[in-house]
């Protein structure tokens, strides 16, 4: 078998970097026959587009383009370690790889310096912009599709039709089903028809591995690190958290709570990450730690200290968020000072913080992190 998909799927197998996975090796076939597609396949130039190639005005010359991949599947199964064995064995000079996030980030900037040049308010930027970016690659390969502003539900059908029409083949991989994007969105029946175009231009593959790769990458190692210093723990808990996060794009986000805002320095692919300070020497409470624990499914804690026999109010707030994160199944990777059972000892809350104990050693238990979340 010549280099591709699935040949390398089955080596890092070999290698004992992946156990088999049927699910994975369906979705490397199907990516490993689009490969061969694409093999003999190049966009033409000029007029034209997907409406001539299904009509009665199809040109007898123009090459139908091979239906693209959309993968959907719950978080760590795979799917963007799929995608990228495909895109790096591609042998093609057009080709792009982006998360859909900053590909659309790239449109909205293109819109804004095109309305700039021209002088009429009117002038439609979606043409130009399809056909500059189909120049640039007629291969796209986006990670994390997913819809939830507006202004991009408005924009993606008109500009993927003009993808579409330039020959443009597009691999994506999303956490949704295509019939869930933009779900109860502002005016979604006007987003509907982009959903219609996906599901003709685009092969639908669910990657339906029970397993969560990357939990069950990251138990392999400890995911309390204790005792240490900010310091010591600092690489390692960054090493978890980008391979919680692999593939997706990680940035400051935030919460509404009944009008309040909770910021949070650095989340993606539903995990987040706090120092201790933000999450309990702040005034919070149970609504706010239920909502981020129901939000994110891991989140990390940079480094928990040893905490005064005094600060009765923030071993409270710890407590109150390890019982939110229990209740709704959250993972918890932390660094911590001392051993847990030491966090805090001797103040007034000692006795209740026992059970904020207990329930942490569960947390960590193979068992646990097996559970599914509950949002």
């Amino acid at each position: 078998m010549t280099d591709g998909p699935l040949s390398r799927y089955r080596a890092k197998i070999t290698a004992g970097e992946l156990s088999h996975d049927p699910m994975q090796e369906l979705c490397a076939e199907k990516l490993q026959s689009l490969k061969h597609a694409l093999d003999h396949y190049e966009p033409a130039t000029g007029t034209g587009g997907w409406r001539e190639r299904f009509g009665l005005t199809r040109r007898r010359d123009e090459p139908t383009p091979p239906l693209g991949l959309y993968i959907y599947g719950e978080v760590g199964r795979g799917k963007s370690m799929l995608m990228d064995l495909f895109y790096e064995t591609i042998d093609i000079e057009k080709k792009r790889r982006v998360h859909f996030h900053d590909f659309m980030q790239d449109v909205h900037e293109r819109m804004h310096r095109y309305r700039q040049t021209k002088k009429k308010d009117d002038a439609d930027p979606i043409p130009p912009i399809a056909k500059d970016l189909a120049e640039d690659a007629w291969l796209l390969c986006f990670d994390e599709m997913q819809v939830t502003d507006i202004t991009d539900a408005m924009i993606l059908g008109r500009l993927f039709e003009q993808l579409f029409d330039h020959g443009v083949v597009i691999v994506t991989t999303s956490n949704r089903v295509p019939d869930d994007l933009y779900k109860d969105g502002l005016q979604r029946q006007n987003f509907l028809p982009f959903i219609d175009m996906i599901k003709q231009k685009l092969d639908v593959l669910e990657l339906a591995s029970p397993t969560d790769y990357r939990m069950r990458n990251l138990t392999a190692a400890e995911v309390f690190l204790y005792p240490t210093t900010p310091e010591e723990a600092s690489p390692r808990i960054n090493e978890m958290f980008a391979t919680l996060t692999e593939g997706a794009r990680v940035a400051p986000d935030s919460l509404s709570i009944k009008g309040r805002k909770i910021e949070i320095a650095a989340a993606g692919a539903g995990v987040a990450k706090f120092s201790f300070e933000e999450l309990c020497t702040r005034p919070l409470g149970p609504g706010d730690y239920i909502a981020l624990a129901t939000h994110f499914h891991t989140i990390v804690i940079e480094f928990i200290p040893k905490l005064p026999d005094s600060r009765r109010d923030w071993a409270k707030r710890f407590g109150t968020l390890v019982d939110a994160m229990y209740e709704h199944k959250t993972k918890l990777i932390c660094a911590i000072e001392c051993d847990p059972a030491e966090i805090y000892t001797n103040g007034d809350y000692s006795f209740e913080f026992q059970r904020t104990v207990s329930r942490m050693t569960e947390m960590r238990s193979q068992e646990y992190l097996d559970m599914a979340h509950l949002t």
